[in-house]
């Protein structure tokens, strides 16, 4: 599976197209963690989906001293629900990791039982959200132990627009990773289209001035159906112009509102990328437990997944 995921990410005139996901509450009875995944999955057979993105949920208190809107829980090994889905699904999975909690050599123990007990073969890996706390592994230093460990995975990293539009940096750091052996990136959630445009345009002059091919950059996208849904997005970090903010909220349907301004943003970002040469694909995620922000996402799904196999079908011509 992981071989035929890296060959969809290596052609260039096809889209890729995810669902990201989070594990169950770490304390969930096992046919529970079943019956989670059923559902999911029963809800994902009416798209069109390449795998499914877990994420490996952290308590980011560190980062901010604003209050979380919604509890951090404790969740399940992100491994172990990749494993399931992956069974369930029979699609790839691309699981994350935050390495900052684990010294060299946990790591190192971390990598074999992923392969021999989850067969984890696609991950992402995230440092601390942080400067501040104990940070037992950076994530620079986890990307050399990965070089040098001799199982092979399929490795991608995270990109941060909002990173960019501060620090005008953000570019760099994809090329650093792509030689600390990043093979494609995901994006935070999108809803600031000019800090994406910016960021991809900066990572595709760097790339052509090096004479290197740009890695393949998977958009991330949410729906957003409430103030408090709003509020954790941007305690999250993600950037929201205070008039989108104001057309959702004031919206009489703020939910589907959110949609098209999904749709509007990308749209924007493929009318100014079009022509850079990155590579592109689509990951669709809820913020939230929300029944109708869960089946907002699979809208926004098939909306915006049209909307990119457009684009790439019209550069066909």
């Amino acid at each position: 599976m992981s071989i035929s995921l890296q060959q969809k990410f290596s052609d260039p005139t096809r889209g890729v197209y995810f669902v990201g996901t989070t594990p169950p509450r770490d304390n969930t009875e096992p046919e529970k963690v079943t019956d989670i995944a059923d559902k999911l999955l029963a809800r994902l057979r009416q798209i069109d989906y390449d795998g499914l993105i877990v994420y490996d949920i952290q308590d980011e208190s560190s980062r901010t001293s604003k209050p979380r809107p919604f509890p951090y829980m404790q969740t399940l090994d992100p491994r172990e629900y990749s494993s399931l889905l992956r069974t369930r699904s029979n699609h790839p999975i691309i699981t994350y990791k935050s390495v900052a909690q684990r010294d060299r050599a946990d790591f190192e123990r971390w990598l074999e039982e992923s392969r021999s007990q989850y067969d984890v073969q696609d991950m992402v890996l995230v440092g601390s959200p942080s400067s501040d706390g104990d940070i037992q592994l950076s994530l620079p230093k986890a990307y050399e132990a990965l070089q040098q460990h001799p199982l092979d995975f399929h490795l991608g990293g995270v990109t941060i627009a909002e990173r960019h539009a501060s620090k005008g940096n953000e570019h760099l750091r994809l090329l650093a990773k792509a030689e600390q052996g990043c093979q494609f990136f995901i994006s935070q959630a999108v809803y600031n289209a000019q800090a994406t445009i910016d960021l991809l345009s900066s990572y595709a002059r760097e790339c052509r001035s090096r004479g290197v091919a740009p890695q393949r950059i998977i958009l991330t996208f949410t729906p957003c159906g409430s103030a408090k849904t709003l509020e954790f997005m941007q305690w999250l970090g993600i950037s929201v112009p205070d008039a989108t903010r104001w057309r959702i909220l004031d919206a009489a349907n703020p939910l589907a509102e959110s949609i098209r301004v999904c749709r509007s943003n990308l749209e924007q970002i493929l009318e100014s990328v079009a022509d850079l040469g990155i590579p592109l694909g689509l990951n669709i995620e809820s913020l939230t437990n929300r029944k109708d922000e869960i089946d907002a996402s699979i809208r926004l799904f098939k909306l915006l997944k049209a909307t990119l196999d457009l684009k790439l079908a019209e550069q066909q011509l």
